[in-house]
């Protein structure tokens, strides 16, 4: 079982922090292992993701989307559905109720599509802890809405003016404030990054993604999945989806990164598929580099996925060959954006329309005999500014 005692997933991981943080993440990991086995723990978790996040969310067979493509039968992982919009809600509402256990009274996160940073701000109002959220100006901008919807539910939202101003810089001041309160402070961190054990707890807490889907999928089909795919950014939603299947050989995993202008192009955020591995927030991964080992500025259509590093178990699945990763550029990402729209009514997230768009380029060429399963990660609301400024307004 992965990780093992000092946080590795083969090669990547481990832990590579400040002397100030490391009491805090054995704080940290001690406690989590204390909770994974508590009854009541699981209890009020369990409850709290039926009841305020709206679990189990649906899996949709897209037959209008399947029967304009050909081919395979595409079904829909609807984490779009869950309380505040995307599947962040699995993740802040496990570490939340962490961070109470370990008496924290302050919630330090960051975001770069919002969708995190909402998440947390709902669970932080819900459980009556203070919230400060770290974004990228840049996102700040590209994703006002989120904004709003943070500081509506008490969230104070600090943006990043550093770097790139977006995810990476956000996560840098995060982990900045979390170096200089590490005693009342907790990090909720929105990805499975950041040093052990937080890629190992992330992951934990968003496998409810994958058991729900694993057991839908065979009440519905009578069978498991041909294909599993899932967007890349850090890795939350894909991570969560995979974990389950990862013994299951018949399953192919695909993870879909943000090819933005074109790999050729430099302007992109395509780690796996054109990174190398080295350090970054704490872990070792696969990371954006200039040639001098700097990390590289990224470019993607999407907040969520423009982040030049991944988590680490995604490194290991790509090394160790048990799952592939391939990229999607913008204007594929828009179109399948588009499609989903015009064929099921449904409006996904920019980051989730990467994972569409893999879809519908290997569903031709499969029977209709084979399943795709996507997860949905999130909803289109918060990109309607980026998908208007690409597409012009429809008459």
């Amino acid at each position: 079982m992965l990780p093992d005692k000092r946080g590795y997933f083969g090669d990547y991981g481990g832990r590579y922090v400040p002397e100030t943080l490391v009491p805090a993440l054995a704080g940290l990991t001690a406690g989590y292992e204390q909770v994974k086995s508590d009854p009541s723990f699981r209890s009020e978790l369990d409850a709290l993701l039926a009841d305020y996040a709206g679990r189990k969310t649906p899996l949709y067979y897209a037959k209008n989307l399947s029967r304009r493509l050909g081919g395979a039968k595409i079904y829909l992982k609807r984490e779009d559905l869950a309380h505040t919009g995307s599947h962040k809600i699995n993740n802040a509402l496990g570490q939340g109720l962490l961070a109470k256990r370990l008496n924290k009274k302050r919630i330090i996160a960051e975001t770069g599509a919002g969708q995190h940073g909402v998440a947390t701000a709902a669970v932080c109002a819900m459980l009556g802890l203070r919230c400060v959220v770290y974004m990228g100006e840049d996102d700040v901008k590209r994703q006002a809405l989120n904004v709003f919807r943070m500081r509506l539910m008490g969230a104070e939202v600090r943006p990043v003016a550093s770097g790139s101003r977006t995810l990476k810089d956000a996560i840098n001041e995060a982990m900045r404030d979390w170096v200089s309160h590490p005693e009342d402070s907790y990090y909720l961190i929105g990805s499975v990054v950041g040093p052990h054990p937080y890629p190992m707890v992330v992951r934990d807490f968003q496998s409810v993604i994958g058991r729900e889907s694993r057991d839908q999928m065979v009440s519905q089909t009578s069978r498991l999945p041909d294909r599993v795919i899932a967007c890349v950014g850090g890795g939350s939603n894909a991570m969560g989806m995979f974990y389950p299947f990862i013994g299951d050989a018949s399953v192919n995993l695909i993870g879909v990164e943000a090819g933005g202008s074109g790999l050729a192009s430099g302007r992109h955020a395509a780690t796996l598929s054109a990174g190398r591995p080295g350090v970054l927030h704490g872990a070792k991964s696969y990371l954006m580099q200039d040639e001098n080992g700097q990390v590289a500025e990224t470019h993607s259509i999407s907040a969520g996925l423009d982040y030049p590093g991944v988590g680490p178990e995604h490194s290991f699945l790509k090394d160790s060959l048990r799952a592939e990763y391939v990229s999607v550029d913008d204007a594929e990402a828009l179109a399948a954006f588009r499609l989903l729209s015009e064929t099921e009514g449904i409006l996904p997230a920019m980051e989730s329309s990467h994972a569409i768009a893999q879809a519908v380029k290997l569903a031709p060429a499969m029977d209709d005999r084979q399943t795709i399963l996507v997860c949905l990660s999130g909803r289109g609301d918060k990109d309607m500014d980026i998908v208007i400024n690409a597409l012009g307004a429809l008459e």
